[in-house]
């Protein structure tokens, strides 16, 4: 993997914002003079897109939906991420795994010692170890003001009409994903308008010297 090889991903329950500063964070970065990978998961390759819709829409039972989600993580490693980053792109992804412990494990109550061991196969890496982002921004925003952003925006998908119980547990699994790897996790406070959260962004991204 080259030494310029940047992995950034971004986390968040739906309506938190993070989308809209993929975006803006692409743009600081070509304007310092890098090239930029972006993507998204479930998604990224022709094959994950197809297992997103069937993700998305189809109902499946949490382990059927687990094998589909690491699949397609696998497919967009080999097909998009490694190769990016072996190039020396900045690769910046719209949620990888600490999604799927959030809205799997502790959204839908399935097994983290199960999805430990997929993460363990399908992101290993050189050494033994595993491929994980070197920064994740986790935009915390309360599970409630994220469905008043929510309401009407579109038809929801099956995550996106969940109550908001289930948002509340997927928020927690975040809380405890940044626990367990705090040097990688930064919160980034999404219950403010938009300015101060890019403002909290490039300060975050900054911090680890990534940008000038």
């Amino acid at each position: 993997m080259s030494e310029n090889g940047l992995f950034i991903s971004f986390e968040g329950i739906d309506g938190a914002g993070k989308s809209t500063h993929v975006g803006q964070l692409a743009q600081a970065f070509r304007a310092a003079g890098r090239q930029v990978t972006l993507t998204r998961e479930p998604g990224g390759t022709p094959l994950a897109e197809q297992l997103r819709t069937l993700i998305l829409s189809e109902p499946m039972d949490p382990l059927t939906e687990a094998l589909l989600i690491f699949a397609a993580r696998r497919d967009h490693l080999q097909g998009v991420i490694i190769p990016a980053l072996t190039r020396g792109d900045v690769v910046l992804c719209d949620r990888f795994t600490d999604a799927t412990f959030a809205y799997q494990g502790h959204g839908r109550g399935f097994d983290l010692t199960v999805l430990s061991a997929l993460e363990h196969w399908v992101q290993a890496a050189g050494g033994g170890g595993l491929l994980q982002p070197a920064l994740t921004l986790w935009f915390d925003l309360p599970a409630s003001v994220a469905a008043q952003r929510l309401a009407g925006a579109r038809l929801p998908d099956k995550f996106e009409s969940q109550p908001q119980a289930f948002f509340e547990q997927v928020a927690a699994g975040y809380a405890a994903r940044m626990r367990a790897d705090p040097g990688r996790f930064v919160r980034i406070n999404a219950h403010q308008d938009v300015t101060a959260v890019w403002e909290e962004v490039q300060a975050a991204v900054r911090s680890k010297a990534y940008l000038p």
